[in-house]
């Protein structure tokens, strides 16, 4: 079975539609822009509510719950195969207030050495213009789905 994940797709109105997205952490995504950023998200198991662990995650990677109305977004699947459960909400973030959790990696590959690095390393606030260059394409039909809401 395929890994599952829930995120949230934060977004606000001033006076454009924007949406929060994260740029993930560690060397891997040091250098890499355009198709790295994603909605807050993370893997959950079948034991899990999946809006609930959508909450945890957003919490986690950006050390801020979230609240409000959680709108549905249809699941898509990211070309690794992992289906991406989202909810739509209104709300504010101030990116200089990103506290993410961190991960432990091998770093340089094969050196025996451990490091921590954060799960997510900044957050921005984007046009959903810009947001579609941003995201990982498999993400991109949330940002479409959400302007078809909110239009």
């Amino acid at each position: 079975m395929a890994k599952q994940a829930a995120g949230i797709l934060l977004y606000r109105r001033r006076p454009r539609l924007e949406v929060l997205l994260v740029h993930p952490g560690g060397p891997f995504w040091l250098n890499k822009d355009l198709g790295a950023w994603s909605i807050p998200k993370g893997e959950f198991d079948s034991t899990e509510n999946p809006l609930e662990a959508a909450k945890r995650e957003f919490r986690e990677e950006t050390g801020v719950a979230v609240d409000g109305e959680f709108r549905p977004l249809t699941p898509v699947r990211q070309k690794s195969g992992k289906l991406v459960h989202a909810w739509a909400v209104e709300g504010d973030f101030d990116p200089s207030r990103l506290r993410s959790t961190t991960f432990l990696a091998e770093w340089p590959p094969r050196s025996d050495q451990q490091r921590t690095f954060p799960e997510v390393d900044r957050a921005e606030w984007f046009s959903l213009d810009t947001a579609r260059q941003k995201i990982n394409p498999g993400q991109s039909p949330l940002l479409a789905e959400l302007a078809a809401l909110l239009a």
